[in-house]
């Protein structure tokens, strides 16, 4: 689904985050407007320091921005305490990263069920896992999967809770292209299935191509915003 249709899900206005560092700030965001739109999947495109990873952090809730505002649907994310934040990742997002995090004593299934424990009306840990392609391997343990079988398993964890924003810092970051084609193929089949609002984080260009909309961050700030008029596969992109 293209972005842009009625009004955003998540809208953020004039974000600035600026991190002490001894005696140094830092600044990570400058001013930055961003919207994100229901069921659609955008791409965050920007080299390792260009603000994206801290955008993420700040519109999934594990941060918070030093100015500006941050809206979730009628929640206001910028005044909101610990406990309202706490329960807005609870409730409404998914996030996965770069390493996988699964607990190494848990089979798959039990690494799913973890979410699904403390969730309202979850996914059954078996269907997540079969949505990612890995019914047959419920349970096995992390160490009996490839590194792409396991970022699956993070994957659907982050779903299971069936978010209404699915957040993804360098999913395939860790792969080798073959498996992060897998990886984004089963993010893309979340998006389009669940109808789950995405936003993927990259410095890998060609990524970009499976998007409806591409955002490009560089020192902090957004250079650009592009529709896809014609959006590719991940099976089609090569890097």
């Amino acid at each position: 689904m293209s972005g842009g249709a009625g009004a955003p899900v998540l809208e953020a206005r004039g974000l600035t985050k600026v991190y002490r560092m001894g005696e140094v700030d830092v600044v990570a965001l400058r001013g930055v407007d961003f919207d994100l739109f229901r069921g659609e999947l955008v791409v965050m495109l920007g080299a390792s320091g260009s603000g994206k990873s801290t955008l993420l952090n700040i519109l999934g809730g594990l941060d918070t921005a030093t100015s500006g505002a941050v809206r979730w649907a009628d929640h206001d994310l910028a005044s909101a305490s610990e406990a309202d934040l706490t329960a807005y990742r609870r409730e409404h997002v998914g996030f996965v990263f770069q390493f996988y995090n699964l607990i190494p004593s848990l089979t798959a299934r039990e690494n799913v069920a973890l979410v699904t424990d403390i969730a309202d009306d979850p996914l059954d840990p078996a269907e997540a896992l079969s949505l990612v392609g890995l019914g047959d391997r419920l349970d096995h343990f992390p160490s009996q999967l490839s590194g792409g079988e396991q970022q699956r398993v993070a994957i659907a964890r982050a779903i299971a809770k069936k978010p209404e924003l699915l957040l993804c810092d360098e999913p395939t970051g860790a792969l080798d292209a073959q498996t992060g084609r897998v990886v984004l193929e089963v993010i893309e089949r979340v998006n389009g299935e669940l109808g789950t609002t995405t936003a993927v984080i990259t410095h890998n260009a060609p990524i970009a191509e499976m998007a409806d909309r591409v955002v490009s961050l560089s020192d902090g700030r957004i250079l650009s915003v592009r529709t896809n008029v014609s959006k590719k596969s991940p099976a089609e992109l090569t890097w």
